[in-house]
């Protein structure tokens, strides 16, 4: 637990520096804000930009975030220094982890605010987004691993966060990239959180979520054993 909480905390000062991280957190939970305040249209959908960027949240900022700390400390041979410190690698994955998944925790409750859910109906919004939110951990770890640097993370991360980012949102308009997108775990969490208050939850939406989680397990695991985080 030592370790763990000394890079949480080093995950924390880094990111008041990294201002690259830290607007990945901010970008979207004050968007809503924005948008949610200003923006009033007849026939909108009730809350509408609140459920689409929530979702938008989720395939974009702990998958962004995680893949470049990541990238970012072995190019700067600071993950090898806390190896060598005694850091054992799943410690340094927890620590990481967690200080994402609370930075998204702090957003969630942005969009929970701004959702006006409660109840049952915030149990189900929280559960969805924490779903989505290791998911996209677990992927963005996977692109960290296997990134020499931080460019080599960029290119990967960019074209993979704005398939689980974006494709839900263009499923909304088209039904050809509505029917490849039911395989990933962004629109089912999409899904999910429209049917909050209006259907129950789909045994096909855990499945898919379910499947992608170990799909996400098998590559992590597959990446550790040949990159290491060396």
């Amino acid at each position: 637990m030592k370790n763990i909480k000394a890079v949480f905390i080093k995950q924390i000062l880094d990111t008041i520096k990294n201002k690259t991280v830290l607007i990945q957190f901010l970008m979207f939970p004050v968007m809503v804000i924005i948008m949610e305040k200003t923006v009033k249209l007849e026939e909108m959908p009730e809350h509408f930009f609140v459920k689409l960027f929530a979702v938008m949240f989720v395939g974009m900022a702990p998958l962004t975030c995680m893949s470049a700390i990541i990238a970012e400390e072995k190019e700067k041979n600071t993950l090898r220094a806390l190896m060598m410190s005694n850091v054992k690698p799943w410690q340094y994955i927890t620590s990481v982890g967690a200080y994402i998944f609370i930075m998204c925790m702090i957003g969630i409750a942005v969009f929970a605010v701004l959702g006006e859910y409660n109840g049952a109906e915030l149990a189900r919004f929280i559960a969805v987004m924490i779903s989505g939110v290791i998911l996209s951990e677990i992927i963005g770890a996977v692109i960290g691993i296997f990134s020499r640097n931080q460019m080599a993370a960029t290119s990967l991360t960019i074209p993979i966060m704005m398939v689980f980012s974006f494709v839900p949102m263009l499923s909304m308009f088209n039904e050809s990239i509505k029917k490849f997108a039911v395989i990933i775990y962004s629109q089912q969490i999409s899904d999910l959180i429209n049917g909050i208050g209006t259907s129950e939850v789909s045994a096909k939406s855990i499945i898919v979520i379910a499947v992608n989680f170990i799909i996400g397990l098998v590559l992590f695991a597959l990446a550790y054993k040949k990159k290491g985080l060396e």
